[in-house]
């Protein structure tokens, strides 16, 4: 089975990026003879280059070049040519790239509109192209944000495009969205015109915050800062640069904010590329955490979290990384999932875990969750048998939660601060086929996904439901 990723814009590009750097270095960690096994064909062609730049695929032995099954879209191309020239660059080719130079300019009616127009064959080719190549292919991912003008309109026109030529693939979707002070004056209209498009098109989104990762980010900074937790960092760490310095932890905060969403991308896709006594499949997610098609947000949780600096500090204990999981801190959105209601939980460990610890666990944790009446017993959970590289285990948490409800509020009303003042929209409306339906189109799918959520928190409390057996007659 097969996973086929888009990273779409600026975010997009950087996020996958560290995905593949990383996605490397685990396969290096535990394939040792270089050989390229099933493991590998998830996410990487063999390819014999020997016989020109797209020579054909070599299914068993010897590793001969690995070219990442992706498509890498961007209006601005020095994401783009950044990782052309750096360490990943025999990875691609460019096959599997579209850039421009103009950019969108902050405006999703340019990348959904203009450049979705003006791309759409070239994005259709390539991707019928790379999925030829995929025997088996399981889902598609996004990797956009959702505050810019290309990862916001032309990846949700992606995402559309998805839909139509493969219809029965399943579209997972991580979007980064904007800080409240985000630098972006129109981020909440490219948000709220995005929020449309992942509302009808996608079957799973998990939304990040941007200001959760600064977060994290700075807490891990402070703690090597302080020399609580050993106060040097490995030279290998997964929060320095490629170079191996941990000087880009001050220069480029967003290398390391980058890394965590980055390790999210990892764990989620462990299970499809190694072995597991229970593997999950990315489908059995959608299909075991999303019971109402529109109520498809999932909150993520990462453990360990401050050991991704690699921080020498001595590994804790099984129990209470399921206990950081279901902590605020361990979050990669402002959220208070504990206090709110769990439509379902999905749980992704990796290491060296047993089901009885997972078991153990849920058992412990679930007194303190609210779950929806109908749905008590909503856990899904993944084992695999490989940890990420310098740790013995770590936990992904997926939480289908109506705690999302406060970020769309908060997000809608930005929103409508610049709508009523109908502040730069000339900028959108100039746009060949940008109406001014399309905004109010879009802040009301956001009014009733809300209202959808709110619906569900009000029957938070309720007497548990018990549905009535059939009787078997003897």
């Amino acid at each position: 089975a097969v996973s086929l990723p888009f990273a779409v814009g600026q975010c997009g590009n950087q996020v996958g990026c560290r995905f593949w750097d990383l996605a490397l270095r685990e396969h290096a960690a535990v394939n040792k003879k270089g050989i390229y096994d099933e493991a590998l064909s998830s996410f990487f062609r063999n390819v014999d280059t020997r016989s020109g730049d797209n020579g054909p695929d070599i299914y068993k032995g010897k590793i001969c070049s690995l070219k990442a099954r992706a498509l890498l879209i961007d209006m601005e191309e020095g994401v783009v040519n950044e990782i052309l020239q750096g360490p990943l660059r025999d990875v691609f080719d460019s096959k599997q790239l579209i850039t421009d130079v103009s950019g969108s300019g902050n405006n999703w009616a340019v990348g959904h509109k203009k450049y979705g127009c003006q791309y759409r064959e070239s994005i259709v080719e390539k991707l019928r192209k790379t999925a030829e190549h995929c025997d088996c292919l399981q889902c598609f991912f996004i990797i956009h944000s959702m505050g810019g003008g290309t990862g916001s309109g032309l990846g949700t026109f992606v995402l559309n495009l998805l839909e139509e030529e493969f219809p029965e693939v399943y579209r997972f979707v991580t979007s980064v969205y904007p800080s409240g002070e985000d630098d972006v004056i129109t981020s909440p209209y490219n948000s709220v015109l995005a929020m449309k498009e992942l509302n009808e098109h996608a079957d799973c989104v998990l939304p990040i915050e941007n200001e959760s990762l600064f977060e994290i980010v700075n807490k891990i900074h402070q703690m090597i800062n302080s020399g609580k937790l050993g106060s040097t960092v490995k030279q290998n760490s997964l929060v320095t640069s490629s170079a191996g310095s941990a000087k880009t932890l001050q220069e480029k905060p967003f290398d390391a904010m980058n890394n965590i969403v980055a390790n999210l991308l990892l764990n989620l896709t462990s299970s499809a590329r190694f072995e597991g006594s229970l593997n999950m499949d990315l489908n059995e997610i959608s299909m075991n955490l999303v019971p109402f098609p529109r109520l498809h947000y999932l909150v993520s949780s990462l453990t360990p979290l401050y050991t991704l600096a690699d921080v020498n500090v001595p590994s804790r204990k099984l129990d209470q990384m399921f206990s950081d999981a279901f902590s605020r801190d361990h979050q990669l959105i402002q959220a208070d999932p504990k206090h709110s209601l769990y439509l379902a939980c999905a749980l992704l460990v990796r290491g060296n875990v047993q089901v009885s610890d997972l078991r153990r666990n849920i058992e412990r944790l679930k007194p303190s969750l609210h779950f929806v009446s109908w749905n008590q017993e909503g856990w899904k959970t993944g084992l695999c048998s490989v940890p990420p590289v310098g740790h013995s285990h770590s936990l992904l948490a997926l939480a289908n939660n109506t705690c999302v409800k406060p970020t769309f509020i908060e997000l809608k009303d930005r929103f409508m601060k610049l709508y009523k003042k109908k502040a730069h929209l000339h900028h959108y409306l100039q746009v060949d086929g940008m109406e001014q339906t399309c905004f109010s189109e879009a802040v009301s799918s956001l009014s009733d996904l809300i209202e959808e959520y709110s619906e569900l928190d009000a029957t938070k409390g309720a007497p548990r439901i018990y549905p009535s057996r059939l009787k078997i007659a003897v």
